[in-house]
């Protein structure tokens, strides 16, 4: 019976330590990549996480205690498509940010709520959804006006 607890609990433990992040809310082993939101000839920049794969996407910023003031996640799509998140287990406020092909803003949730259910959808058509901390739109003065660009190498 021992043993079978001992199993459990490691079992347990490994997808805590596969998930862990270090202070600035960031996961250990993700890659970040530029992003710039030009709004009204100011360039915001970024460093953001990809979730490319679609477990990447579920996933997105559950559970992340916080994110660093220049961070975020960019959900990319393959084409162009109505875009619905939920905030699930997510526990921090996030402005999510509705991106079309062309990089122009189709619309902005700011402050999503925690742990809500609530769909958030996108407008129309989007090519991406960018995950920044909840405040972020308001505080640097971006509204559905801003460009959004990025390179991502993969």
């Amino acid at each position: 019976m021992r043993a079978i607890l001992i199993a459990l609990g490691l079992t347990l433990a490994l997808p805590v330590a596969a998930c862990s992040k270090d202070a600035g809310g960031e996961a250990e082993n993700s890659q970040t990549i530029p992003l710039t939101i030009d709004m009204a000839g100011t360039a915001h920049r970024f460093k953001v996480e990809v979730a490319r794969s679609e477990a990447e996407q579920e996933q997105g910023l559950m559970l992340r205690m916080g994110l660093p003031v220049d961070g975020g996640m960019l959900f990319p799509f393959a084409k162009p498509k109505i875009a619905s998140f939920w905030m699930k287990n997510t526990i921090i406020p996030l402005d999510m940010i509705f991106v079309r092909a062309d990089g122009s803003i189709d619309r902005i949730a700011e402050n999503t709520i925690p742990e809500s259910l609530e769909p958030v959808v996108s407008g129309g058509e989007v090519a991406a959804v960018l995950e920044l901390a909840g405040g972020t739109a308001a505080k640097l003065g971006i509204d559905e006006t801003a460009k959004v660009t990025w390179t991502d190498k993969k």
